[in-house]
């Protein structure tokens, strides 16, 4: 399975060390996940971070991955999601708005809009600037194998 992106990176504008998008960029998408452009090493230089507005859709799935050498922090703005983690990913943890997530490097995990309805709606900072480069597929193990 690919994790396939679409969509550009917006423009920052400013100088001397201070830089902005104005109102979170042209939308993007990877993974089932919507995304504002944010910051990231693309279009502010940004060596060690990078940081984004994440839209799962209602009823959407980020599928299996892991983060390869990278730490993942989450707010959560809008809505309830369930992580599905671990080697199996045999655990499941539900978060919903107000809630904040670290996600440690090498995790497996798949992330789940647990409404039909309602979207998912956080704040994604990354301890790397490249955004999606280092994010690999996991496949979901088969059940009783």
């Amino acid at each position: 399975m690919a994790l396939e992106s679409s969509g550009t990176v917006s423009v920052a504008e400013g100088h001397d060390g201070i830089l902005t998008v104005r109102g979170g960029g042209d939308p993007r998408a990877w993974n089932g996940i919507r995304y504002k452009a944010g910051l990231s090493g693309k279009n502010v230089g940004a060596r060690h971070l990078s940081l984004n507005v994440a839209t799962i859709p209602p009823g959407g799935v980020a599928y299996a991955h892991i983060h390869v050498g990278f730490e993942v922090m989450l707010y959560i703005l809008e809505g309830r999601v369930r992580h599905e983690y671990g080697p199996r990913l045999e655990h499941a943890l539900e978060n919903e708005a107000g809630d904040f997530i670290f996600i440690a490097p090498g995790v497996p995990h798949e992330v789940l809009n647990l409404s039909s309805a309602e979207p998912v709606v956080a704040i994604v900072a990354r301890s790397d600037a490249s955004e999606w480069e280092n994010i690999v597929p996991f496949q979901r193990p088969v059940v009783g194998a």
